[in-house]
């Protein structure tokens, strides 16, 4: 009785701060009350804490297998979401500029039901911190990395109950786009006879970025020529994707622009394991896993 007391409570607070939600996916998994996605969240965090803590005095795990045929789920998740997508919204005449949350009937809810999907797959993603913790990759857990991760699972319960259709597309479909790239980088990076074709790391980085800046001018448009989207909704999504582009310029000029100091050159070559992903400071801005340099 004191949970449900204490859920009625939170979700009052949130329904004030936000008004009413979208009646459409009532009752969704994970949508109606705000709690699971806060616990989650908790655990998310807390086992990074504990899981650092466990494996402290214990060698890091290989888990290859693993990695593998989680890079592939995702990407197939991702490759999914992408096409649903693109055939939800050109069968709703979705207009690229600017889109309302109820003209295209059916194709709204098709839309909302993909997107429920990717907000689904922000708790997956989950596991990228869970194998750093479990290979001892301590150092790519950064501030960043988990900010990124926890920030757009919570941000995503907002969107679904709210803003779950319309101009919301946008985003998810040029990330999705952009994972299944990634994610099938990642996926072949822990397979060694592959690693001498994968060499379109630095592309890839350039696409995150342009993913980002496409994202912030497609939100912006709506703001200059409104079509009742909410327009607090806009500023909160310009504002977040904005600081991605910051920490990704960041990354960016670190990685590309700079050239390596003797202590990161000898680092790099006594490095034989390939990361499951990219520099640790593009992990939190790509929504992805890190890797080193490759292997020398």
């Amino acid at each position: 009785e004191t949970l449900k007391a204490f859920d009625r409570e939170v979700n009052a607070f949130v329904d004030y701060m936000f008004g009413p939600r979208d009646a459409r996916v009532r009752g969704w998994f994970l949508l109606d009350s705000y709690l699971p996605t806060f616990f989650l969240t908790g655990a998310y965090l807390l086992c990074i804490w504990l899981g650092n803590k466990f494996m402290k005095n214990r060698p890091p795990f290989s888990l290859r297998p693993h990695l593998i045929v989680y890079n592939l789920g995702i990407t197939l998740l991702s490759f999914y979401m992408l096409i649903e997508l693109i055939l939800a919204t050109w069968e709703g005449g979705y207009n690229l500029q600017c889109q309302n949350l109820h003209s295209a009937g059916e194709a709204d809810i098709r839309v909302a039901k993909v997107l429920w999907w990717y907000y689904f797959s922000k708790v997956i993603e989950f596991m990228d911190t869970i194998f750093f913790v479990l290979r001892k990759k301590s150092s790519q857990i950064t501030f960043l990395h988990v900010y990124h991760h926890a920030t757009m699972f919570n941000i995503w319960w907002c969107v679904l109950n709210w803003i779950p259709c319309g101009q919301s597309f946008f985003g998810p479909t040029l990330n999705s786009f952009i994972h299944v790239l990634m994610y099938s980088y990642y996926g072949l990076s822990v397979i060694p006879s592959m690693r001498k074709y994968l060499w379109w790391k630095k592309y890839l980085t350039q696409a995150q970025l342009i993913q980002f800046l496409l994202t912030i001018v497609h939100t912006l448009s709506a703001a200059v020529k409104p079509c009742g989207f909410p327009f607090g909704c806009l500023m909160f999504q310009s504002s977040y994707m904005a600081t991605l582009v910051v920490l990704f310029i960041n990354f960016y000029i670190k990685t590309y622009r700079k050239a390596p100091s003797r202590t990161a050159v000898k680092e790099t070559r006594v490095t034989t394991e390939i990361k499951n992903g990219f520099h640790k400071d593009y992990f939190a801005a790509a929504n992805g896993l890190q890797n080193n340099k490759k292997a020398q």
